[in-house]
């Protein structure tokens, strides 16, 4: 009489280490994936820092493959297909990532890894903790790769579902990238209303800092490095016999309450301020977002001056264009089209949160995003005033 033979406790740890890490890789990848356009930024200041720069006109396009080959791998280990060519694709990965986030905690060249995206933002040390822990599942996996067994043994259905994984991780990533993110986690999404993220909560409290003074004695020369508490503290400003030298540091004590949109400034073409102008307009208004004039899409701009065009004339809506490009380039642009938005300017890291698109437009009234869009899902006129205009018009 035979007796099946029971599981050794390194079939349990293979099957843990399958689960956690394919689950992982699936997460890490679609989050991604919902935002491809901003994977692509946070490879950008990877490219910057290990000088291949010229990589960023690609940036977008490798962002669409990383998380396409996240979701493939995670998928294939859960389901056990190409054991080995998969624990080689994790292993060489994770090597990498692991990499690129303890180089950007030990040298603190890149604050946030981006390894899930906006949704949830990791320290660096964080996202190394978190390669780390990968790393060891994936060398459990690596080591006892001949052991994994695919649940349908057939190859060539294996193969047809793989082709099918692939098209379908691939084609997250490319539908959004023409689209939106299907969830969208910054400020600036719909219904946030804006004036309210760029301030602070009553009852709240900002990061706290202190200023650390370098001082030298006129008469013995020795150097003392004192906080501001101290410096006030001790009356040293009264006592002649130092002075200060070099400039003030600035030192993070406490972190704070964290304001979600700290750095939205738009200035008028002369540098003036006018951003609450703008964003709490208690109109219908329209913001067309095109952070790069050289990089934009003329087209759509073309398309969008149609659409504003019979709002400003059914409506008397107030139509903006938002540029991080130079005056002279906005100028050029708007006469070659005929655009008829007013022309503002702001950083470009806010406006590429605003929507990821170039061009975008977000339709806001009171400082509250109603709605806002790709170019490539942009509704007409007739929608837009049936959906919104023709209503607020009516009750007023």
């Amino acid at each position: 009489m035979q007796t099946s033979q029971s599981p050794s406790p390194t079939h349990y740890l293979l099957a843990f280490s399958r689960i956690v890490t394919g689950m992982v890789f699936i997460f890490s990848g679609f989050i991604k994936a919902n935002d491809p356009t901003g994977f692509g930024y946070k490879l950008e200041e990877y490219f910057h820092v290990f000088g291949t720069v010229f990589l960023n006109d690609h940036a977008v396009a490798i962002a669409v493959v990383i998380c396409g080959l996240e979701m493939l791998l995670g998928v294939l280990l859960l389901l056990g297909f190409w054991g080995r060519t998969v624990a080689w694709g994790l292993l060489l990965l994770i090597l990498f990532f692991t990499f690129l986030t303890f180089y950007s905690a030990f040298f603190e060249v890149v604050t946030s890894c981006g390894c899930f995206g906006d949704a949830i933002p990791l320290t660096p040390w964080q996202s190394f903790g978190k390669d780390l822990v990968l790393l060891l599942l994936i060398l459990v996996i690596f080591i006892n790769r001949e052991q994994i067994r695919p649940l349908i043994s057939d190859r060539y259905t294996q193969s047809i579902i793989t082709v099918v994984v692939v098209v379908i991780s691939l084609g997250i990533g490319v539908y959004t990238l023409n689209f939106l993110p299907f969830i969208d986690f910054l400020p600036y999404k719909k219904g946030n209303n804006l004036p309210k993220l760029m301030t602070l909560p009553e009852g709240q409290v900002g990061d706290e800092y202190e200023i650390i003074y370098t001082l030298k004695n006129k008469a013995t020369g020795v150097e003392k490095r004192v906080s501001d508490k101290v410096y006030l503290a001790e009356e040293l400003w009264k006592d002649e016999n130092w002075e200060i030298i070099g400039d003030p540091e600035s030192k993070l004590v406490k972190k704070g309450y964290q304001i979600a949109i700290p750095d939205l400034l738009i200035s008028d073409a002369n540098g003036d301020d006018v951003t609450h102008e703008l964003i709490e307009n208690p109109y219908y208004n329209l913001l067309i977002v095109a952070w790069d004039l050289e990089k934009t899409n003329t087209e759509a701009l073309r398309k969008i001056n149609a659409l504003v065009m019979n709002a400003a004339e059914t409506y008397n809506i107030r139509a903006v264009l938002l540029t991080a490009s130079s005056t002279q380039e906005a100028e050029r642009i708007s006469d070659e089209l005929n655009l008829l938005t007013e022309i503002f300017y702001a950083d470009a890291v806010p406006l590429k949160s605003m929507v990821r698109a170039n061009p975008g437009v977000l339709l806001m009234q009171h400082g509250t995003v109603i709605d806002k869009w790709h170019y490539n899902t942009l509704p007409d006129f007739d929608t837009l005033d049936q959906l919104y205009f023709s209503k607020a018009y009516q009750d007023e």
